[in-house]
């Protein structure tokens, strides 16, 4: 938000225009312009310089005899004052320290004119020659300065996608509540899919939103569910009871705890039964939590953090892990990431409008089964779908809160004022007021600072 970058000149713009008749050495075009980028830049071109365009270029002879006109006098003044008869190419490159003041003068002048007119006889061949574009190196034009223009937000759509069968018939998402597998296929190349994320499972670990949140597994290993593939073992540090140890954890023991590891597809989005289903094989074979590893979660499964007592922790995996089989695991990177929901408060605003006020995100805690709520901070921007049709997810409001009020560097950087109000209304936890919307529902998108989203549904009466 508080950088600036270059402005190039536009090839349909009359500084454009102006620039490419520079180059070129033509008259500048008097067509209309618009300021349209799809026409392009003014591009840095490489020159491809033949005998035959020399030849043919016949804007040589004019500029020779343009200056012809300057030196011819000035030559003839030089033997003049020297008694000498040189011709152009027999003029000596320096002067003699014997010649009369005068005469050295004569000579610089001639030189200084010589010069130039070869300069200007080169640039008329290098703008007469052929060339190539260098279509990664656009002129600059100092005088204006860039910064973030218009933008869209475009994400994966967070919801499942009616599939068929074999036979051409729709596959009912709802049968995995009864135990049938519609998270993933179970082809060699889903297993092969799933076998990369526990590598980089094992050695990532998941990350909460804090550092004391993160889970290490101490071991990670295959597990012949419908819906879980693998048993995860970790350990989780219990304090002493009270009387016992100084009370701060000191003391206390450290007890293994047995996850069990779901992993949705490479390509789509884990639903809400899929999670239901195998919390339910969760908790059939005794482990402690489901720990869901996921791209993408649907809208619906964003309230669905325990069944029973198991509770359900819904992993965002990162992107770069599409490219698993190019990625080292190193465990350096946030590759699975718990991001809880955003808890927000839905105010009346004035003329029967509503605004949304984002209070933080509610985080739930594995160790202690509670769910913590981190403030605003912790938030880097938030989106509004201001009438949500339960299709797609369509930016109408987008604020940017950010670790650090990012004003008064952007006025330093763009060396300008800023309006104040308009960069207050972006930067706020409390959204403009906007009508009820007529669907009944509304959608609120939350980034951190890590770059996971996860995004809510709200009905509004």
């Amino acid at each position: 938000m508080g950088a600036r970058y270059p402005y190039y000149l536009l090839a349909d713009s009359p500084e454009g225009q102006k620039k490419e008749a520079e180059i070129t050495r033509t008259v500048p075009s008097d067509k209309p312009t618009h300021g349209d980028i799809r026409l392009g830049f003014v591009y840095e071109r490489v020159r491809h310089t033949t005998l035959k365009s020399i030849a043919d270029n016949a804007e040589i002879d004019v500029i020779w005899e343009k200056w012809q006109e300057v030196l011819e006098p000035i030559r003839k003044s030089v033997n003049a004052l020297l008694g000498e008869a040189w011709e152009e190419w027999e003029i000596p490159r320096e002067a003699d320290k014997a010649w009369p003041e005068e005469a050295k003068e004569m000579h610089g002048q001639w030189w200084e004119g010589r010069i130039a007119r070869q300069k200007e006889i080169d640039a008329s061949i290098a703008a007469k020659a052929e060339f190539e574009y260098l279509y990664d190196k656009p002129y600059p034009d100092t005088s204006k300065i860039r910064v973030a223009g218009p933008f869209t937000v475009e994400s994966l759509s967070p919801h499942r996608v009616l599939s068929v069968d074999q036979d051409d018939e729709l596959v009912d998402v709802m049968a995995a509540s009864d135990g049938g597998r519609t998270a993933a296929a179970q082809g060699s190349e889903d297993a092969d899919f799933a076998q990369a994320m526990l590598d980089n499972l094992k050695v990532a670990g998941v990350q909460q939103a804090h550092k004391e949140g993160r889970i290490s597994f101490t071991s990670i290993s295959g597990w012949p569910g419908n819906f879980i593939c693998a048993e995860g073992r970790y350990l989780e540090h219990e304090a002493a009871p009270t009387g016992q140890g100084s009370g701060n954890g000191v003391g206390g023991m450290e007890k293994e705890k047995r996850a069990g590891i779901f992993i949705g597809p490479e390509f789509g989005t884990v639903s809400r039964p899929d999670l239901v289903a195998a919390a339910r094989e969760a908790a059939d074979a005794d482990f402690d939590i489901l720990i869901a590893c996921a791209f993408n979660f649907d809208a619906h499964s964003a309230e669905f953090d325990k069944l029973g007592r198991i509770p359900v922790l819904k992993a965002r995996m990162n992107p770069d892990l599409h490219m698993a089989d190019e990625l080292k695991s190193t465990g350096s990177g946030n590759l699975f990431v718990v991001f809880g929901e955003p808890d927000i408060d839905i105010e009346e605003a004035s003329g029967g409008d509503i605004r949304v006020r984002i209070k933080g995100v509610d985080v739930f805690q594995p160790s202690t089964g509670e769910v913590k709520s981190d403030g605003p901070e912790g938030i880097a921007c938030w989106f509004i779908d201001t009438d949500y049709n339960e299709e797609s997810f369509f930016v109408r409001h987008a604020y940017f809160l950010g670790a650090n009020d990012p004003y008064k560097a952007l006025k330093t950087t763009l060396k300008a004022e800023v309006d104040q109000e308009a960069w207050q209304s972006l930067h706020s936890d409390v959204s403009r007021p906007f009508p009820k919307p007529k669907s009944g529902r509304i959608a609120v998108k939350v980034i951190n600072h890590l770059g996971d989203e996860v995004m809510k549904v709200f009905g509004v009466g």
